[in-house]
C-alpha cells in the first residue's frame, strides 16, 4: 500500500524545471512507459502518432486560462501589491476570492488600485473579508458594463505562470500557456499535458482516425497546493468545476465498446472522467464540482492510456500518475527522467503511459 506522502519524494535539481516552452509545441521530449512490459522509451512528442490508431479516443480539457495575476498599488502608501484572482463569487457585485501578496499589509477596508501602462487608474478594489492567511475577498468598484469590466480585467491581468517557473510572464506566454483547444474561460492554470499538441499534430491524428473528446475542468490553485499530511487518505482536494457533455460521452464510450485505446490527456481530464463513471463502468454526462483525489491503490474505470507532464515531488499530480502507471515503474521512470535531464513542470516534457 502506497499511502504515505514520503513515498512520493525524489530529488529534483532546480535547473530541470523548464523556464520556457519548447520552440514548437510538438518538439518536447516524450517518455513512453509501457505498463505491461515495464519498457521505457525516449522519443519526441510528435512520435505519439505511432501509438494511436483509428478508433482510439483522446480526451482533452478545453478550459481556458484567464490572466489572473494583477499588479497594483495600495492606497495611501502606494506600496506594490500582487493580487491573484481565484474565482468570481458574484458577477453583479463584482466580488472575487483572491490571494494577496504581501498578505500582512493588506487588510479589510484597504483600497487597491490597478493602472494601465499610462498610469491611469483603471480598476479599484476594496478588501471586504479575510478568508485564509493569504486569501481575501475583494469587491471591484466599477460602474461600466460587465463586458468592459472583463476587457479591463484581461488587459491589466498577466498570464498566471506558476511561481516555480521562476520568472514573470512575458508576451509569448499569452499564447503558449494556453492549449490550442482552450475555449471555456475559467482556469488559473493551464492543463499542461495539452500544451504539446500543435495544429499539425492534431491534424495528423485526425487523418489517422483518432477521435477527440473535449470536456471542461476549470483548474484552481488547489491543484498545486502542497499536501501537508503524511497519510494520503486524510488529504482533502479543493473542489473544481467540471462539465462532460453528451458528445464526449458518445466518443469515449464508442472507443471503449470497440476495445480501442482511450487516452486521458492530463491529470485534469483524468479527474473529470473518473468523477463521472456510470454503474456499467462507462463515462456519463456530468456537471458539478469534483474533489476527487486519486492515489494508490486506485481502480481506473475509463482510460487505459494517459499523457502527462513531469510533476514536482510529493504533488497530488505525481501521486495520481503513480496510481495509473504503477508505483515502482513510475518511480523508475522519474529516476530516468532526472538522469536524462528531461524538463519538468508546466513547460516541461511529456510522458505517455500505455
Amino acid at each position: 500500500m502506497r499511502t504515505k506522502l514520503s513515498q512520493f519524494d525524489f530529488t529534483l535539481p532546480p535547473e530541470l524545471i523548464a523556464k520556457y516552452p519548447a520552440d514548437n509545441r510538438h518538439d518536447s521530449r516524450l517518455m513512453v512507459v509501457h505498463r505491461d512490459s515495464g519498457k521505457i522509451e525516449h522519443r519526441t512528442f510528435k512520435d505519439i502518432l505511432e501509438y494511436f490508431d483509428e478508433g482510439d479516443a483522446m480526451i482533452f480539457n478545453n478550459t481556458k486560462v484567464f490572466p489572473a495575476r494583477l499588479y497594483g498599488k495600495k492606497e495611501k502608501t502606494g506600496a506594490d501589491i500582487e493580487v491573484f484572482l481565484l474565482r468570481e463569487l458574484n458577477s453583479e457585485s463584482r466580488l472575487w476570492d483572491v490571494l494577496v501578496d504581501p498578505a500582512r499589509k493588506i487588510r479589510v477596508g484597504n483600497k487597491l488600485y490597478f493602472s494601465d501602462e499610462h498610469d491611469n487608474d483603471v480598476l479599484v478594489a476594496e478588501v471586504v473579508d479575510n478568508t485564509t492567511s493569504r486569501g481575501r475577498t475583494i469587491r471591484f468598484i466599477y460602474d461600466d458594463s460587465d463586458e468592459n469590466f472583463q476587457k479591463d480585467l484581461h488587459r491589466l491581468g498577466t498570464t498566471p505562470l506558476p511561481k516555480e517557473i521562476g520568472r514573470k510572464a512575458e508576451t509569448l506566454d499569452r499564447d503558449r500557456y494556453q492549449t490550442l483547444f482552450a475555449k471555456e474561460m475559467g482556469a488559473v492554470a493551464a492543463p499542461t499535458a495539452g500544451l504539446h499538441y500543435s495544429d499539425e499534430l492534431l491534424k495528423r491524428l485526425e487523418i489517422k482516425g483518432v477521435e477527440f473528446a473535449e470536456l471542461t475542468l476549470h483548474i484552481g490553485l488547489g491543484t498545486f497546493r502542497s499536501i501537508d499530511v503524511e497519510d494520503l487518505s486524510k488529504h482533502k482536494m479543493d473542489a473544481e468545476y467540471f462539465k462532460i457533455d453528451n458528445n464526449a460521452v458518445e466518443t469515449v464510450n464508442k472507443a471503449k465498446a470497440g476495445e480501442h485505446r482511450v487516452c486521458a490527456v492530463g491529470t485534469t481530464s483524468m479527474r473529470a472522467i473518473e468523477s463521472a463513471v456510470s454503474a456499467e463502468n462507462m463515462l456519463k454526462e456530468a456537471e458539478g464540482w469534483t474533489n476527487l483525489f486519486i492515489y494508490p491503490p486506485y481502480e481506473f474505470s475509463i482510460p487505459d492510456a494517459m499523457v502527462t507532464n513531469f510533476h514536482l515531488p510529493k504533488s497530488s499530480l505525481m501521486i495520481m500518475v503513480c496510481a495509473f502507471g504503477g508505483y515502482d515503474l513510475i518511480m523508475e521512470a522519474y529516476k530516468q527522467a532526472v538522469k536524462e535531464k528531461y524538463r519538468f513542470f508546466a513547460y516541461g516534457d511529456a510522458m505517455l503511459i500505455i
